[in-house]
């Protein structure tokens, strides 16, 4: 995959206003699903989706910790286009 490809990719997974809030706030903090579901009110399956969405892009990474996946920004292109964002 080339260099606009993956950047196709990364800013068609930033397209909805609530993985920006997610992506913006895994930038803070580390957070859980259950977490990130509480602040945004959203179903826990919805969250879940656009957690999924992120993943997949290779914007963001889980890392298990007994039960819970606690998920963080891992991509540099994904931080300097949140930077801009906010």
């Amino acid at each position: 995959m080339n260099k606009y490809e993956k950047t196709s990719e990364i800013l068609k997974a930033l397209s909805h206003p609530a993985r920006l809030q997610i992506a913006a706030g895994l930038l803070k903090n580390e957070c859980n699903v259950s977490e990130i579901q509480e602040k945004l009110g959203l179903p826990q399956s919805t969250t879940s989706r656009h957690l999924r969405i992120l993943k997949d892009a290779g914007i963001i990474k889980g890392r298990r910790e007994g039960t819970v996946i606690c998920y963080k920004v891992i991509n540099e292109l994904g931080r300097k286009m949140m930077r801009l964002i906010e």
